[in-house]
């Protein structure tokens, strides 16, 4: 008996994935808000029903700029809450608020112990009203994780795992993982590199807001009221000795001039 034919045809291999090309996604994604990030993903989004890993180089590195136009989909799409589960710090209510992500749609586990933190994650996957899990596994085995990506993948939940970026060399069973670095040439920008993906590997990263436009000009606007504050209480500036204090009146009319003051001249 001969060897089987095999069609090279293009036809043939229409559901083939070539892995230097982006592959389409398995399941459902939901957005990520960010276009460049967007174009670089399987399908351009999230993927439900699967493990996105976040390796951070601290726990408090900024995140939520990043999740929350997803989460607030995801919301939107189940009506179920946000489980956090461990975070380093509690979110800034008000600033969630102003995205669209209600305080009321978190819901906050706290427990330093990493066997609770896993049982309390894989419950919350398979919790049908739950609309998406934000977890910091930092101590989590690979079969730990295994399980939470099929819980993930059997309920449809958006899940996102949050571990040291020590761990960028072990192996890993999520679907996605991002190395989040802060931007040395811009504060106000994170870079994005992509360790796993279905597709080839990216000679650079993505770039992302560090913070949302609104929390940037919120901060720019602190900062100015301090600078003022400050000028304020240091009363008026001293001339210098060397310098010559001469008037601006050439225009003087009748009556105080708008030009009317002092100049100091170096």
């Amino acid at each position: 008996m001969g060897l089987p034919f095999l069609d090279s045809s293009a036809a043939a291999h229409q559901g083939v994935w070539h892995a230097d090309e982006l592959g389409s996604a398995e399941a459902p994604v939901i957005g990520t808000g960010h276009a460049a990030l967007d174009a670089q993903l399987p399908g351009g989004g999230w993927p439900v029903g699967a493990m996105t890993e976040l390796l951070q180089t601290a726990p408090q590195d900024p995140i939520w700029p990043l999740l929350l136009p997803g989460l607030v989909q995801a919301v939107q799409a189940r009506g179920g809450p946000v489980v956090l589960i461990g975070p380093p710090c509690e979110p800034f209510g008000a600033s969630l608020a102003a995205h669209g992500l209600a305080p009321e749609s978190l819901m906050w586990v706290r427990s330093d112990a990493p066997a609770a933190r896993l049982w309390a994650c894989e419950q919350a996957l398979r919790c049908a009203d739950v609309g998406a899990v934000l977890a910091w596994l930092p101590q989590a085995r690979v079969g730990e994780l295994r399980r939470l990506q099929l819980a993930a993948a059997q309920h449809d939940v958006l899940l996102f795992v949050c571990r040291p970026e020590a761990v960028a060399q072990s192996a890993s069973p999520a679907r996605l993982r991002l190395r989040i670095v802060r931007s040395a040439a811009d504060a106000g920008q994170v870079e994005l590199h992509i360790l796993k993906r279905r597709g080839p590997p990216l000679a650079a990263p993505v770039m992302a807001p560090a913070r949302s436009e609104r929390m940037s000009a919120l901060l720019a606007a602190a900062r100015l009221r301090r600078k003022m504050r400050l000028q304020e209480e240091a009363g008026p500036v001293a001339a210098d000795p060397a310098t010559t204090v001469v008037r601006i009146d050439t225009w003087k009319k009748e009556g105080r001039h708008a030009l009317d003051r002092l100049a100091v001249v170096a």
